[in-house]
């Protein structure tokens, strides 16, 4: 005889998953990072095997097949972390609109991002495509952010807490900084730490591309602090805060931006200035969703009958 048994998944675990797999994608780029800056990025000479005879470093390739390969297997960890909220998502008894599409692109977005990391290798560290995974590693963050901050949301629908104009100056800053970052991994494929000692630059000039960089860089700060003032004076102290923090970030970013650059770019400083990059993006995804909020669904809605749970046969 078979009986169903319900797995709810309370909606709080659901919320730590969404935070853990920021934290995850986060950490992951750091660490990609790590492998660039110690010029591990040839570790494993190929892809998706480590070397031609064998999927896991050996000893004869010293520490930096220790360092590509363990980032490699850092992917595994946070697929793993991804598919649990998916999973987790599935379990809800009463799944919010857009939680399941969030999360797969989470989870799907993992691969994709490693694939364009095995190019890189098969390319021999082209610094384009080295642009392009640090970039798509910056998509899935967003969309883990997208889910952490739904995962919270009430299903009714969302409002404005801004006038029209300053969303749209809230956007514009959202595209600045996307901006920024692109133009960063530029500056990046320009310069020293190529990943390996025979890995190729794109053949910017470091200098005149640097300074395109820092004009981005004076530019997001002063719509940043354009946003600080608007929302205050709408009386969006709520997003007003958001904006704040996303200038004082910034302003922590450039100070190691210019810092490094002066310095010649030492590789720690060029690692915290990448995990600065990611805190600029979520303190500006930050801002955006805190010029709207999601209202509690009308009472009929809630009423409505819930999804059909994940059920197991017995």
């Amino acid at each position: 005889m078979k009986r169903s048994v319900r797995f709810p998944v309370p909606a709080t675990m659901l919320r730590r998953l969404a935070l853990a797999s920021i934290i995850a994608n986060v950490a992951i780029v750091v660490t990609g990072g790590a492998v660039r800056l110690t010029a591990s990025g040839l570790g494993c000479p190929t892809w998706p095997r480590c070397t031609d005879a064998s999927y896991v470093t050996t000893a004869e390739m010293g520490v930096h097949g220790v360092i590509e390969f363990g980032n490699r297997l850092l992917t595994f960890a946070v697929g793993l972390i991804a598919l649990a909220t998916v999973l987790a998502v599935l379990a809800q008894p009463r799944r919010r609109k857009g939680l399941l599409g969030l999360a797969l692109a989470v989870f799907l977005g993992i691969p994709a991002q490693a694939v364009i990391g095995g190019i890189t290798v098969l390319t021999n560290l082209n610094p384009w495509v080295v642009g392009l995974h640090f970039l798509a590693s910056m998509v899935v963050i967003a969309a883990a952010y997208a889910l952490w901050k739904r995962s919270g949301e009430p299903d009714g629908p969302t409002v404005a807490v801004v006038p029209a104009p300053l969303r749209a100056l809230a956007l514009l800053t959202t595209v600045v900084s996307a901006a920024v970052l692109v133009v960063g991994t530029w500056v990046t494929g320009s310069g020293p730490h190529a990943g390996d000692q025979g890995a190729a630059r794109n053949g910017l000039a470091p200098e005149a591309i640097s300074q395109v960089h820092a004009d981005g860089v004076f530019l997001l700060i002063g719509l940043s602090v354009a946003l600080v003032f608007a929302f205050r004076a709408v009386g969006a102290a709520g997003a007003a805060r958001a904006a704040l923090v996303l200038v004082a970030v910034e302003l922590g970013q450039g100070v190691i931006g210019f810092v490094q650059y002066f310095t010649h770019l030492p590789a720690v400083l060029v690692g915290a200035h990448m995990l600065g990059s990611c805190l600029v993006l979520l303190a500006t995804l930050s801002v955006l969703w805190a010029t709207r909020e999601r209202r509690p669904a009308p009472v009929e809605a809630q009423a409505a009958p819930a999804a059909e749970p994940v059920t197991a046969a017995v």
